[in-house]
């Protein structure tokens, strides 16, 4: 018993929830989640007389979002993705990252907008080892709130 309870004070027990796409998206839940952050580009410019620079905000630069060590909950919905994918289908869609604690209570949301499919690694097949279901999912995108 006593060794239980040193491990569980190194494991936490929370969760990313994973909402992307709807019905024919990812919904899932995750180990580890990568990526949440934005970038922009901006434009230099000076005026005359004036020896400080201006900036003008330019386009959001897409984000690459890394989920890892995962389940996904609604495996139709994405099959029914990767199917659209492979058939040259790739719609952006948005959906939300929520930080959930080892009560299932919601802690912090991220809301991902613009979000396509990059690449898939299932689990590895290994009759030894138990695995999760997902090992590794990339999407591009275009921001966060």
């Amino acid at each position: 018993m006593k060794d239980q309870q040193e491990l569980n004070k190194y494991v936490s027990g929370a969760y990313f929830e994973v909402e992307i796409g709807g019905i024919s998206g990812l919904s899932g839940k995750f180990t580890s989640v990568s990526g949440l952050g934005m970038e922009l580009e901006y434009e230099t410019y000076f005026e005359g007389g004036c020896m400080s620079p201006h900036f003008l905000v330019g386009n959001a630069v897409p984000q690459k979002l890394i989920l890892e060590q995962g389940t996904v909950t609604e495996s139709d919905g994405f099959s029914k993705w990767i199917s659209e994918v492979n058939s040259g289908v790739s719609l952006p869609t948005s959906g939300d990252i929520t930080l959930k604690d080892a009560a299932g209570k919601a802690m912090r949301s991220w809301h991902i907008n613009d979000a396509v499919l990059v690449s898939y690694t299932g689990p590895e097949l290994n009759s030894n080892s138990p695995t999760l279901a997902v090992s590794r999912i990339v999407l591009m995108y275009g921001g966060c709130t």
